[in-house]
């Protein structure tokens, strides 16, 4: 992975302080957050911009900390599935965005592959967490959470996090290597 550079982990901090702080914006309402997905955001934006060692760190912090600090999600099973789904997002974007051509096109492609990955990795963790509370987690559990409640969110992951990530580039403000 290399040693960790000053610049990134204080990005990492600011990426944490969004991740815990943007929420608020649904006024703490569970079912807009759900819809909206605030806490994704800076995680996938720190896939992007400091890699995905790092958005793997931020996407396990984030939930578990908003949880214990402010009591949303709820720890178990939301904040923990939360935690491996959007350690999922900064992993596989930040790899992904590292590894393929440094068109615009491929923001796309690394975002909804690190959507689709996290969503993936989010379902199987509830199975597992809810079998150990002896519930079930089924497959409309599954697509009600992965993806039918939560349309509203991807699409505005869909448009803003590139445009976010276009203009920095174009202001020479992340890598374009």
């Amino acid at each position: 992975m290399g040693k960790f550079s000053t610049k990134k982990m204080v990005l990492s901090g600011l990426f944490v302080a969004l991740g815990l702080l943007l929420p608020f914006l649904t006024g703490q309402i569970p079912s807009i957050g759900k819809m909206l997905l605030p806490m994704h955001i800076p995680v996938l934006l720190c896939g992007f911009i400091c890699g995905g060692p790092y958005g793997l760190i931020v996407g396990l912090i984030v939930p578990v900390l908003r949880s214990a600090l402010f009591g949303m999600p709820v720890m178990f099973p939301g904040a923990v599935a939360m935690s491996f789904e959007l350690a999922a997002y900064g992993l596989i974007s930040g790899i992904l965005y590292k590894r393929l051509p440094k068109k615009n096109v491929y923001i796309y492609a690394a975002l909804v592959s690190a959507m689709i990955g996290g969503r993936i990795v989010w379902g199987v963790v509830s199975y597992i967490l809810f079998g150990l509370n002896q519930t079930t987690f089924n497959w409309s559990m599954f697509a009600a959470g992965a993806f039918i409640n939560a349309v509203p969110g991807i699409i505005l992951q869909i448009i803003l996090i590139p445009i976010i990530l276009i203009a920095l580039k174009r202001g020479n403000l992340i890598s374009n290597e």
